[in-house]
This record gives structure tokens, sequence and C-alpha cells, in this order.
């Protein structure tokens, strides 16, 4: 079997989102051309554990249009697009292996198919299938040129491994390419968050305390999208660095075990464990509303959460359960603490994910050219690939820069010229 999705019949409207999406991916239709002339991937067999989105989907297709054999799974339960994935299928010929609310057994044994692809090149937004290949397939590891990481969450995971001396395949971290981390993040992130959010809750969050739990860029696009729609924010922090800088950006900051009793919805962005544990549900209003929009669903102690309530009930409203504290007190918890951008609403507009995927597939060709020099390491995107997404993308925006004289440049490699 080349796929596993949930109903092929629904391709239909899983082309057209295909297609909406793709007319706002200029950067990457860019690069689709020349792969489709020169071929770099050609004969090569990809496994790409990702959110299988419309936007994703255009990635893929790239994939196929530079020669490689590749294989999608999902990279979260709930993130996956049910109509792309079956028009993935249908319409394009690619193997995908992912349903949206799949369970724990039926979405690793999705990552399974995509190991058993026997890749050479691998994608991963997470580390899942990467955490696999270092588990269980071992064996396969030394089959694989290269990998890239697509989330902040995986690439520390990642690193760990390298610290342990235990990372068995060479690593593009391209979360950490600027035109990932910073615009991905900050922009995607923030706007797709709050997207979720409301259309889980048709919150208005104009005059509401809003807890944002992190302040990198995820944390950051989030925290100042609510604060443009009215919301006062909060900020929590481990760092005092982010803590500070948010204290400049005009945010209030403060431990979580303070904000609890304040907020009136929380946010988690972390991409660590426990962030909001039972010490801080135990302090939250009646009717507080908690989600996450870190990569796995443990930014949140829903364990907790569920030994505290007295009752619950699934689904009150579309992504939205109901847990009862002693005392009738409510806590609502959207999209079963996974990533609520994804889970209630469509993930990263196309135009974000245009930069992101283009930087995933020259990583890609990167190390299909370069593998054999690169080491068992995680290592930054070559600067290269960062500035020519910038200006591909600033080109099709009609953006122009300018650019240095000579006597500039000489200048700045100079150190004769003083005060």
């Amino acid at each position: 079997m080349n796929c596993e999705v949930k109903n092929i019949k629904l391709a239909p409207g899983g082309k057209k989102r295909i297609a909406w999406a793709e007319r706002d991916m200029p950067v990457l239709g860019e690069i689709k051309k020349r792969f489709a002339k020169t071929l770099p991937l050609k004969g090569l067999k990809i496994s790409a554990c990702l959110h299988v989105t419309c936007e994703t989907a255009n990635l893929v297709r790239t994939m196929k249009a530079g020669g490689a054999d590749v294989l999608l799974c999902a990279s979260n339960p709930l993130s996956t697009q049910d109509d792309v994935a079956a028009s993935l299928v249908k319409d394009f010929g690619l193997k995908v292996f992912a349903k949206c609310g799949e369970d724990k057994k039926s979405y690793y044994g999705n990552l399974v198919a995509a190991i058993k692809h026997q890749p050479e090149i691998t994608m991963d937004d997470g580390a899942d299938l990467l955490s696999l290949l270092h588990t269980k397939y071992k064996n396969q590891a030394n089959k694989v040129k290269g990998s890239m990481e697509e989330t902040t969450t995986g690439v520390i995971r990642l690193k760990a491994l390298e610290q342990a001396g235990k990372l068995l395949v060479p690593i593009i971290a391209v979360n950490d390419a600027k035109t990932k981390n910073m615009f991905d993040n900050r922009y995607g992130t923030g706007q797709s968050t709050l997207d979720g959010i409301i259309r889980a809750t048709d919150l208005l969050l104009a005059g509401k305390n809003v807890v944002v739990a992190g302040y990198g860029w995820c944390g950051r696009g989030f925290a100042s999208r609510a604060r443009g729609m009215g919301a006062n924010v909060i900020i929590t922090e481990i760092d005092p660095i982010k803590a500070l800088e948010a204290v400049m950006d005009g945010f209030r900051v403060m431990p979580m075990v303070k904000a609890a009793s304040i907020g009136d919805l929380f946010c988690t962005l972390t991409g660590d464990l426990h962030v909001l544990r039972a010490e801080h549900f135990k302090k939250m209003k009646d009717g507080a509303i908690v989600c996450n929009s870190g990569h796995f669903d443990v930014e949140i102690d829903i364990v907790a959460l569920k030994k505290l309530a007295k009752k619950s009930a699934k689904n009150v409203r579309n992504f939205v359960d109901e847990y009862v504290l002693p005392g009738k007190k409510r806590i609502y918890l959207l999209g079963e603490g996974r990533l609520i951008n994804l889970a209630a609403a469509e993930g990263h507009p196309a135009s974000v994910m245009d930069m992101s995927f283009a930087t995933q597939i020259l990583a890609a060709e990167y190390v299909a050219k370069n593998y054999k020099k690169l080491e068992n390491k995680v290592y930054n995107v070559p600067v290269e690939i960062e500035n020519w997404i910038a200006r591909t993308k600033m080109k099709s925006m009609g953006v122009a820069i300018d650019a240095l004289t000579p006597e500039q440049k000489k200048y700045l490699a100079s150190w004769e010229i003083g005060t």
C-alpha cells in the first residue's frame, strides 16, 4: 500500500486548497521550476514527517519534481488536513500515511511506514521520526545521508543527542534559519495561534487578561497580536534576558503562580514540560481557558488537570473540553492540549511557509550534494541559502534594497579610517 488516508473521495477539495496555497508560495515555485529541469534529488528516497497541510503538499510536490521518491507521514495526530492527504495520493501520485485524529498506535504505525521506505534523506517536525531511527531502527541510520528539523522542540532533542555523542546522522537545523525561526515562528505562529483560539472559542480578546508562557519568537508573535486585538498581555519566562525584553516591549512579566489567578486565557509556547500544572489550575478563575501552541502536548499537565477535576465533558464546543474542579470552577482545555493553531485552525499562512519550506528543500539539495563532507552533527542552514530565500521573497513582494558602493565595501573591510 502507498497510502493510509481517511477518505480518498475528499481529494477534489484538497486539490483546490493545494492550488490556493501554491499561489502564495512564489519562492517554492521558483525552486520547483529549477528542480523540474535539473532533478537534483533524482533517485533519492525521502521520508518527510511533517504537518500534512496544503502548504506541505506543495513542498512534497517540489521534492517529486526534483526527482525524489517521497513518502509523507504526519508529525501530529491532529494536524492532518484529510482532503489534502487524499489529493496528494489521488491527484499527484504521492505516498501519504496520515489521518486527522489517528490514535497513538496508528500514528506510530505511519512513522514505521516512513522508516520502511528506507529513506536516504528525512525531514522532521518535532524529531519523532529521527527518535524512532535512533531507538528501534538504528540499523537503518547509516543509510540516511542527512535530515532536516523544522521545530525548536526537535532541534533541542537532536542537539541533546549530539551532546550525548549518540547522534547517528547529520542534521540541518532548518528551525534555526532566520527566514524560518524569525518569520515562521513570529508571524506564522503569532497569527495562526490567535486564529485557532478564536475559531475554537469565539472569544473576544479585547479586555481579557491573556497569559503567554514563553517569550521566544513564537511567544513574541502571539503576544504582540493578542495586544493588537486589545488584550492585556502577561508574559511568564524562565530566561532573564527574554523576560527583560518583554518588560521593555511593554508587557507585564511575573511568575506563572501569580499570573494563574489573573488570567482569562493561557497559552503555552515554550517547548518544555508541564508549564501549566496542578498548582496553577487550583488558582485559576472559573471559566479560564488553557491551550498550547508548542509542538508536543506536554506543556499542559493534562493528567494533573484530570485528577483535580470532579467531572469533565468532551467537546462542549468543537475542540473544547470542560473540566469542573471543586467549587464548580470550570477550566476549558482547547485542542486536547495539542498545537491549537493546527488542531483548531489551518496552521501558518502559505506566504510564511513559503520561506520555511524553501529552506527545507534547499537544505535537502545541499545534503544531496555535500553528504560525504557532513559529520553526525547539528548544522546551521548555509548563509547563502538564507540570503537567496530572502532576496527571492522580497523580489516576489516588489521590494528592493540598496547595495554597498565600492567605497562602502572598502570602508567596512578596513581598519585605518578613524574619527
